[in-house]
């Protein structure tokens, strides 16, 4: 007689609400977990235990992990919910106004995604970080050269600023995006940066001096809000709206030539 095979346990159950600040609201069922980056979860039922632990699996694998993390200047540790007994709930949202975007991801299937976009994820589904290919992509990629891998089986949630906007990519076709604004990508889609065009338009552009270059086959997810732009605008600091374009390209010839003080 053969042995029995266990039936692989369901989905997670969720809900997407809201409208500027979205938030995830995650139904675990006994024997079901989900791992969160730290400081993301919003409520909790009080059935639902939680636990802090070192990023990684495996032999050496959580060192390693929380190695990796730690240079990009992520946390070291992931905060880990289940239930025992009864349904409980968990809810997860992002720092600053935006959506969430959820990933029902195959085996084997994988999603490139900004940095500090995690948010969390079923315990199925392996986060890993991920270098872009080429030197000139890590570089001048304006928003730093570290992309975080979502690898399933499983579902797991990323926030983006603003509104997202879906591009579906044929084979060979090519969408180029202020390097800031991508929020994920299939790992089908080839990614490089570019220079913005002539020396003229890059620096006073207003845009920056790189454009990244996304390349299909596959999906791609823009946000049409940064941080850093948010930053930008409540500071009132150089790259605001009075002084536009001219301020940032005065401002990137400054980063390229340095001071002559």
């Amino acid at each position: 007689m053969s042995a029995a095979v266990a039936e692989p346990m369901s989905p997670v159950q969720y809900r997407i609400e809201g409208d500027n600040l979205e938030v995830v609201r995650v139904t675990l069922m006994p024997g079901q977990e989900v791992y969160a980056e730290a400081g993301k979860m919003v409520y909790k039922t009080a059935n639902v235990d939680w636990q802090t632990q070192m990023t990684g699996s495996g032999i050496g694998g959580k060192l390693f992990g929380a190695l990796k993390r730690k240079l990009t200047g992520e946390s070291l540790f992931m905060t880990h919910f289940k239930t025992s007994h009864d349904k409980g709930e968990v809810g997860f949202a992002g720092d600053f106004p935006g959506r969430i975007q959820a990933f029902e991801l195959a085996p084997g299937q994988a999603v490139l995604v900004q940095r500090d976009g995690f948010i969390v994820a079923e315990r199925t589904v392996k986060l890993d970080i991920a270098f872009t290919k080429r030197i000139a992509a890590g570089f001048f990629g304006g928003e730093g050269f570290i992309l975080q891998k979502l690898t399933g089986p499983g579902v797991a949630f990323i926030h983006g600023g603003g509104d997202f906007v879906e591009f579906s990519l044929d084979p060979g076709e090519i969408l180029q995006v202020d390097t800031g604004c991508i929020v994920a990508f299939d790992e089908s889609i080839s990614y490089d940066v570019q220079m913005a065009g002539g020396i003229a338009t890059s620096i006073f552009g207003g845009e920056g001096l790189f454009l990244a270059t996304l390349t299909g086959p596959g999906k791609a997810w823009i946000q049409t809000m940064t941080l850093s732009k948010l930053r930008r605008e409540l500071g009132g600091g150089i790259g605001s709206r009075s002084g536009g374009g001219e301020a940032q390209g005065f401002g990137a010839l400054t980063n390229m030539f340095g001071s002559n003080d």
